[in-house]
């Protein structure tokens, strides 16, 4: 159900201040419905698919690659990148494509920022479609290190061994014996090894099915050497958000239309995060997907994100 790939008819660096510079670019209608891509990770960067959730002809898509990921550079760098910074990203995309208010897409941490940046700019959303939620809770976090292996236990193996360990020592142990490992005190060639197991273990999780060439993808440099560290480093911060911060500014975004879909064997990110978020939010849509796991690419996860964009008019989701 994805729409025909369209090449970008614009593209470019935004310059920002500290040095980074932001990869974005532009597909669709220029007159269309503004939307703006957040991709997950954060570090895994946008793809040619990443464009194929809107119709060309009724969407004008901004997207790009948060800091640290994709094209944008410097590649990797943790400094200077907190979500404060990813937000203020998006904002001077914003401007800089000189766009009133768009409607806010994202999945997994995609999700995350998404929420994040509309409490912080309420006044520039027009809606949200969010996937696989992820609220950055410290529960949230103890399952990724030390939860979805319990139902990949042959892919954790190698997640706790590359860390040194026969069994897994518990989340936060595990999560300090990484902090090691990607600040080079074990060398450069341990370092990018163990950024290629966290990656591979995250996508072998992600599908409810198995997806070899999604986990050879999340292997190969360009995903794995960001995905890994920058995850890590927003672990480690919790986000870089006070606990359950999002749940509890959720009044500052929800006067505004959302759908939320979510697999149902979503491991990575599992369902209890995006009922708690539809609990909080009176009026949100919620969609479950009796067939999926976390992945934007498995089929029934696909369908109902082109169908909720499908839906939205410019200010609210028309039927059903």
């Amino acid at each position: 159900m994805l729409y025909p790939d369209v090449t970008p008819h614009a593209t470019g660096w935004l310059s920002r201040d500290d040095g980074h510079e932001i990869y974005w670019e532009e597909v669709g209608n220029p007159d269309g419905i503004p939307v703006v891509f957040l991709h997950g990770g954060p570090g895994a960067g946008i793809s040619v698919n990443s464009r194929r959730f809107f119709d060309p002809q009724k969407y004008r898509v901004i997207l790009l690659d948060q800091r640290g990921a994709g094209k944008s550079t410097p590649f990797g760098r943790l400094e200077n990148n907190t979500t404060d910074h990813l937000i203020g990203d998006i904002e001077a995309l914003r401007e800089n494509r000189d766009i009133d208010r768009w409607l806010v897409f994202g999945g997994s941490w995609g999700s995350t920022l998404a929420l994040a940046y509309g409490q912080a700019h309420p006044e520039n959303v027009l809606g949200f479609v969010l996937r696989g939620i992820f609220l950055c809770r410290e529960t949230e976090i103890a399952w990724f290190m030390d939860g979805m292996g319990r139902f990949f236990p042959e892919a954790e193996l190698k997640f706790i061994e590359i860390a040194g360990f026969q069994k897994n020592p518990g989340w936060q142990k595990l999560l300090d014996r990484y902090d090691d490992i990607f600040a080079g005190k074990e060398g450069e060639d341990i370092a990018i090894e163990a950024a290629r197991v966290w990656s591979a273990f995250e996508a072998t999780c992600c599908t409810l099915l198995p997806d070899d060439g999604l986990v050879e993808d999340f292997e190969g440099d360009q995903i794995a050497l960001a995905l890994a560290k920058l995850e890590h480093h927003y672990f480690v911060n919790r986000g870089f958000f006070e606990p359950d911060q999002l749940l509890r500014n959720i009044g500052r975004i929800s006067h505004l239309p959302v759908i939320i879909v979510q697999g149902r064997y979503d491991v990575v990110c599992p369902p209890t995060s995006a009922f708690s978020l539809h609990a909080a939010w009176p009026g949100s849509e919620i969609f479950v997907v009796d067939d999926a796991g976390h992945a934007a690419s498995e089929p029934g996860i696909v369908r109902e994100l082109v169908r909720a964009t499908d839906r939205f008019d410019g200010s609210r989701f028309a039927g059903k």
